[in-house]
């Protein structure tokens, strides 16, 4: 039941973050305006404040699933947002999307399903010592490090991807100190979690990787960042699950060769998607067909 919840709550996640998307990126482009006058004008906009709302839920969202789940589960089960995000770009923004993007669409989310039936993921222990959280920052920190130092050289796509991998280690951590606020918050009450170290992480971590995330769209193109970031999140998050909650997974060769295989298929899957559409959120117009000769 636990983890029917979770990975209920998880695609509901993926959802809302797709939704948050896809709402705040088609009411800034078709916003009139900079600075201030831009930021008056978007509070008045329904998509734009559907956005905040969305990613809200989100949060929620992401915190319950993670109540019920562990990160190995749950953080890979976001890639849907990708999915989720297609799904509304045709239903509500009537784009003619490319055959292949379906396609694309498709076999991620086959594969996704596949690499999560191989692993078997089940939570294992929340409460960690001081010293694994010292182990897991410090790492998490100097990868932030090497992503951050690599992308103040070079052009645009090294610049866009060591930024991506910054946000996707930023915020897989920050998914592990939600799991740690939510069992804090269920424990004991607001009070304790206000009087918690976790909480405040989040809140730093969530902001870092956010950070990040704008930067790396704004250097580079779109095609690099949002493939790491996909790709990188539920990497580190299924490493940060075994080390700090010590996570367990279906043992075996065959089990760990199917998983592997089946998430270099959900990495091509993002990778394809990812190019396969417009980065405008426009109606696109369907090809006519070239006359007979």
């Amino acid at each position: 039941m636990s983890t029917s919840l979770a990975v209920l709550f998880a695609l509901v996640t993926a959802l809302a973050n797709a939704i948050g998307l896809v709402a705040q990126h088609r009411a800034s482009t078709t916003a009139p305006g900079r600075g201030w006058a831009l930021v008056a004008h978007l509070a008045r906009q329904p998509l734009w404040l559907l956005g905040w709302v969305a990613m809200a839920g989100s949060l929620v969202g992401q915190a319950l699933a993670l109540h019920f789940g562990s990160l190995s589960l749950v953080q890979p089960l976001l890639v849907a947002e990708l999915v989720f995000a297609l799904v509304l770009r045709r239903l509500f923004f009537a784009q003619h999307l490319p055959a292949r993007a379906w396609v694309m669409a498709g076999a991620t989310a086959a594969a996704l399903a596949a690499f999560l039936i191989d692993l078997a993921p089940h939570p294992g222990n929340v409460a960690t010592s001081s010293g694994q959280w010292t182990r897991a920052v410090a790492l998490v920190a100097l990868g932030v490090g090497i992503g951050v130092m690599t992308s103040r050289r070079g052009g645009p796509r090294r610049r866009a991807g060591g930024l991506a991998v910054a946000t996707a280690l930023l915020w897989a951590l920050e998914a592990a100190f939600i799991r740690q606020a939510t069992a804090v918050l269920v424990s004991a009450g607001v009070g304790g979690l206000l009087s918690s170290w976790s909480v405040y992480a989040t809140i730093a971590c969530g902001g870092a990787g956010l950070v990040c995330e704008q930067a790396a769209l704004h250097v580079g193109p779109l095609t690099v960042s949002q493939p790491l970031i996909v790709i990188i999140d539920p990497l580190a998050s299924l490493a940060l699950g075994l080390g700090l909650e010590h996570d367990h997974l279906r043992g075996g060769p065959v089990a760990l060769v199917g998983a592997a295989l089946a998430f270099a298929i959900v990495a091509a899957g993002v990778t394809g998607l990812t190019r396969a559409v417009p980065d405008h959120l426009g109606p696109v117009e369907r090809l006519a067909p070239e006359p007979p000769v």
